[in-house]
């Protein structure tokens, strides 16, 4: 299949980016009443895949998180991990151990092999939880808000140590999309309502950026009126917030799949077919993750 060109493009503006400017310790507190540990059923069978609706079938049912993986849910995974001897602390960074990739020596192919790497930053600002000794605990005000700053294998790490995976570009797209062509994973069209991206004007803009998972479900928060933009399986936040990781491994190249856009895009960089990637060890408070597992 052919990635659009606007992938090479997206992929340099990603690393480009920088940490959110002045964001505000102020940030609003609200409900939304999505339950972060909850997973979609996403049933096998045909879809259409990419942005010229190209016939794709999934093969066995799988289920997807219905949110992205918030900070408080990646600090309790930090913390029992740790006391498992499963990830390790240095003066900056938390490590873990990733298995390799197969490597083919392509043009410009970095080779990935067994070893220690780094899941996340300790010390960067744009990092939205606190480490207390050997103790993590997510900023107060962003517990709701999607785990960002972790790198792919990061989320590899926090998907494999309960025994999940990091949905592939198909699962995702399929989740998003459900079995018609439409561009956004509610419809056809994108208002200010739908999603957190440049043109949404949401209480959290200037502030934190992100926004709570599961924001955009039709509620109003202080007179500010969502929609309701779950997926055609009832999973949220699969355009805009923050791009998130997926399994995949662009062919002849160690990059990573990520997808949805996030609240420093427009519209069209939300639409369901937009595929980004960026390097494994790439972090960014525009990025988070979600996992799927088997069904």
């Amino acid at each position: 299949m052919r990635w659009p060109a606007i992938t090479a493009l997206l992929a340099l503006t990603l690393v480009a980016c920088a940490a959110p400017g002045s964001a505000s310790t102020e940030v609003p507190v609200y409900d939304t009443g999505i339950d972060a540990e909850a997973w979609a059923r996403v049933p096998a069978g045909g879809f259409y895949q990419g942005q010229h609706d190209h016939a794709a079938t999934i093969g066995a049912d799988y289920e997807i998180m219905v949110t992205n993986v918030t900070n408080a849910q990646y600090a309790a995974f930090l913390n029992a991990a740790l006391a498992a001897g499963k990830v390790t602390l240095t003066d900056d960074t938390v490590t873990g151990y990733y298995p390799g990739d197969p490597f083919r020596a392509y043009k410009h192919e970095v080779e990935i092999p067994a070893g220690e790497w780094a899941l996340m930053p300790t010390e960067d600002p744009a990092l939205r939880l606190t480490l207390d000794g050997t103790t993590f605990s997510a900023k107060p005000g962003y517990e709701d808000h999607p785990a960002t700053m972790v790198s792919w294998f990061g989320a590899w790490a926090y998907c494999s140590f309960y025994d999940w995976r990091l949905p592939t570009d198909a699962e995702w797209e399929k989740a998003a999309r459900g079995t018609d062509t439409r561009p956004y994973p509610w419809g056809d069209d994108i208002g200010a309502g739908h999603a957190n991206f440049v043109d949404s004007r949401d209480p959290f803009e200037g502030r934190s950026e992100t926004t709570p998972v599961g924001f955009y479900n039709g509620k109003t928060y202080d007179g500010y009126a969502t929609l309701d933009a779950a997926s055609p399986y009832g999973v949220y936040d699969l355009a805009g917030n923050v791009w998130e990781w997926t399994g995949d491994v662009r062919a002849g190249t160690h990059l990573r799949g990520l997808r949805g856009g996030s609240f420093a895009n427009y519209a069209y960089n939300l639409r369901i077919w937009t595929v980004n990637n960026a390097e494994p060890q790439h972090s960014s408070p525009r990025v988070g993750f979600r996992c799927a597992r088997d069904g």
